[in-house]
């Protein structure tokens, strides 16, 4: 009999298995393995850095051992934003200095490393804390993804943050229909397209 799912806190040792699901996921939900040269890439910009600065906030669903889906945000996106520039990129900058694009998302990593994204100001003034959330295909039904937003939403509205805001490619229309339906508002804009949400 195999063991039911369920969501922890990532622990350090969960790195490795972030930085998987993160890769599989990150072709609009779909498996992009493909199109990096190197598997780290993603899981370097997208989720890792959240368990080495912002752990409290990193969530897993552990299938019999192994994590198989995760969620991982920050309550103060400047603060983090701030932490990243100090502590993150340069070590990042330094180590991938001599790496050219080879596959065709590469650049999408290896220039936001050079040049980090930062949050648009009007929106972190409502809305300062943010997420990502992934989950491997055999998760992708079943309620897991409700569950890790109910699971990081109360844990951003118990560290005090107002609103909470994410970042969602045009491409992918059933993350932005997902969102839709569990009361998220969608803003489209020039700089992107974010969903957001109020809390407390």
């Amino acid at each position: 009999m195999t063991a039911e799912p369920f969501i922890r806190r990532a622990r350090a040792e969960d790195r490795q298995a972030l930085s998987d699901i993160c890769l599989k996921t990150a072709d609009s939900g779909n498996d992009a393995s493909a199109l990096y040269s190197d598997p780290d890439y993603p899981g370097l910009v997208w989720a890792v850095p959240y368990l080495e600065f912002s752990p409290d906030f990193c969530f897993v669903v552990d299938v019999e051992g192994t994590a198989m889906g995760y969620i991982v945000g920050t309550p103060d996106t400047a603060a983090f934003e701030t932490r990243l520039d100090a502590e993150w990129w340069p070590g990042l900058r330094r180590r991938y200095a001599e790496r050219v694009v080879e596959k065709p998302l590469d650049g999408n990593v290896l220039s936001y490393i050079t040049a980090p994204q930062y949050l648009p100001r009007d929106i972190a003034r409502h809305y300062p804390a943010h997420l990502h959330i992934n989950l491997l295909r055999p998760l992708q039904s079943g309620g897991w993804g409700r569950r890790l937003i109910a699971t990081e939403l109360e844990a951003l509205t118990a560290a005090g943050a107002p609103g909470v805001h994410l970042g969602v490619s045009r491409t992918n229309e059933n993350a932005q229909g997902f969102y839709s339906n569990i009361g998220l508002t969608r803003q489209d804009r020039a700089d992107g397209l974010w969903f957001v949400k109020a809390l407390g």
